[in-house]
């Protein structure tokens, strides 16, 4: 016995619902990570250098190539200070 026709389309409305979505997540993580391949497995380090890149640029994924800092770099330093209970 053979699949009727009228089962065809809400498969055609679900298997194109799933694309729509997959392909609008696609793109929004293209958005968000300015083109650029999204991280994933990221450590302490990757973090660090994300906040890095934020503070020479703007943005968490961009890079400069310039060799000196932006000016105002110096005072945008990155350590955090420990509250310390006496």
């Amino acid at each position: 016995m053979g699949v009727p026709f009228e089962a065809l389309l809400p498969f055609g409305i679900i298997i194109g619902c799933f694309g729509a979505g997959g392909y609008g997540l696609m793109a929004v993580k293209n958005w968000t990570n300015e083109g650029k391949r999204a991280r994933w497995n990221r450590d302490v380090w990757d973090r660090v250098m994300m906040e890095r890149d934020m503070r020479l640029t703007g943005t968490a994924r961009g890079q400069s190539c310039n060799h000196e800092a932006p000016p105002g770099f110096e005072l945008s330093n990155p350590w955090k200070l420990e509250k310390r209970i006496f």
